[in-house]
């Protein structure tokens, strides 16, 4: 079974960085495709980002050019940089990824942007 651990939340100063990190205790390998996600009280969850198995990332509109996802397969890792961070991207952020089967989710982890 896949496990994903999300970590590295927490508070932040307006225009600051933070880099979130989800383990993967499956083999990495298997997940073809992985992202972030992230929600809000009362709100649906929505994509912040994804990679696809070619290396292809994309992201939404109000993340483009300040957030970057990223995995490194050796140290069954994903993770999310995100800089010049705003109070808008305070949120609860989950990693997610697929294999041909199956979604698998994290538990989610809080983010805090706040002066």
């Amino acid at each position: 079974q896949v496990q994903l651990v999300e970590s590295g939340g927490g508070l932040v100063q307006p225009g600051g960085s933070l880099r979130l990190s989800c383990a993967v205790s499956g083999s990495i390998g298997s997940l073809y495709a992985v992202g972030w996600y992230r929600q809000t009280p009362g709100n649906v969850r929505e994509v912040v980002a994804t990679l696809q198995n070619n290396g292809q990332a994309s992201y939404v509109d109000f993340v483009k050019g300040r957030f970057t996802i990223s995995r490194d397969n050796e140290k069954n890792m994903i993770y999310l940089q995100m800089d010049s961070l705003k109070p808008e991207d305070t949120a609860v952020y989950t990693c997610n990824g697929a294999t041909v089967g199956r979604y698998y989710w994290g538990k989610g982890i809080q983010v805090t942007v706040s002066s």
